[in-house]
């Protein structure tokens, strides 16, 4: 087969998720003689046409100039790029910013579409914004071939409001095994006596909910946040909590191997994403044998379904901060992580895509 992957910044992998599941999926179709191309910006840090035999194809992206509206302007270079190349099947990696091209795309190739998560529910997103995005993702289901959703959660959606069956693939986690309490010495923390939240600093992860919580509580364990303070919501919970001495903002760390093992020798892990499909984090904590506190909500549930305690409100932190003691969750951590290496693992992600793959071309 001849396919094409678009709606990344590209591979190998130096922003996020989806650039993560790009560059573990294209490489194993490469291995499996598959011809894959991947489109990348054309700034991107890796200037060849090869990776591990998957071809990329660099195409302008004004991003860097203009901001958001370059997304748009990146997906309509490489959607037009597209119809040169007689691809079998094109993956779009969501749809924010390519949907509006849709009506451009080849129209003998495949298009296979993951939906990722409910983007206009983000706060973050003005009136305006939110309205687009529920019409670009209206256009995403009517022009696709086939749906891909990584939640339960965002399948039941889109069955509900757009009585179209989608695919329910899950995302994927590598096993940490490869613990180093050394790593965790310069942040000033000892095993197990701090508490840990990785996030994007925006109002549907809910940070401020399990600040104040932790405020509540007086619980006085470390607490590390880490995520770019930069923008005005993590300037805001800088200035709120400012007297607070354990909680520390430490901005973002990109290393992964400090980010598991600061997972790994955490004493709780606060996951409080409310918005999307199955959040890469939620699944990085369970591979890093983190102790779960999860925000309530269907999408965490569906994943984490009784391995977790839950949480609602600050007074459901201040009670679990009381109450909890990590000993006694050994068993649901543990089986937490068989759940990576059972079902959310890569090699069974990438093969359930291809079966869809071999099957939309019959």
């Amino acid at each position: 087969m001849k396919i094409a992957i678009l709606g990344t910044r590209g591979i190998p992998n130096n922003y996020g998720g989806f650039e993560q599941f790009a560059e573990i999926f294209a490489v194993y179709l490469a291995e499996k003689n598959h011809e894959i191309y991947v489109y990348s910006p054309h700034n991107h840090i890796y200037q060849h046409k090869k990776f591990k035999g998957v071809h990329i194809i660099h195409q302008y992206d004004p991003e860097y100039k203009i901001g958001t509206a370059g997304q748009f302007l990146y997906d309509l270079n490489c959607i037009l790029d597209s119809r040169k190349r007689n691809f079998d099947i094109i993956l779009q990696l969501g749809y924010t910013s390519s949907s509006i091209w849709s009506s451009l795309l080849p129209k003998k190739t495949i298009i296979i579409t993951n939906m990722d998560g409910l983007e206009w529910r983000r706060s973050k997103y003005s009136k305006k914004i939110q309205e687009f995005l529920k019409i670009a993702e209206k256009i995403a289901v009517k022009k696709s071939h086939y749906l891909i959703a990584d939640s339960i959660g965002i399948k039941n959606y889109i069955k509900e409001k757009y009585n179209k069956e989608a695919h329910y693939i899950a995302y994927g986690a590598e096993p940490f095994e490869n613990e180093n309490e050394n790593l965790i010495k310069q942040y000033k923390v000892d095993k197990y006596d701090y508490n840990l939240i990785i996030a994007r600093l925006e109002p549907e992860n809910n940070i401020e909910t399990i600040l104040e919580g932790i405020v509540q509580s007086n619980n006085k364990k470390t607490v590390l946040i880490i995520g770019n303070t930069d923008n005005n919501f993590g300037k805001k919970l800088k200035r709120k909590f400012q007297n607070n001495q354990n909680l520390r903002f430490i901005g973002a760390i990109y290393n992964k191997e400090h980010l598991d093992n600061l997972r790994f020798f955490s004493n709780i892990y606060f996951h409080g994403h409310s918005v999307g499909g199955t959040n890469p984090s939620l699944l990085e904590a369970m591979a890093a044998k983190a102790m779960i506190v999860a925000h309530k909500n269907e999408f965490n549930y569906s994943i984490l379904e009784n391995r977790a305690l839950y949480f609602s409100n600050a007074s459901d932190i201040n009670q679990i901060l009381k109450k909890i003691k990590r000993e006694d969750y050994e068993q649901i951590i543990q089986d937490n992580f068989s759940m990576i290496i059972n079902e959310f693992n890569w090699n069974k992600i990438n093969e359930s895509y291809l079966r869809l793959f071999e099957k939309s071309l019959q």
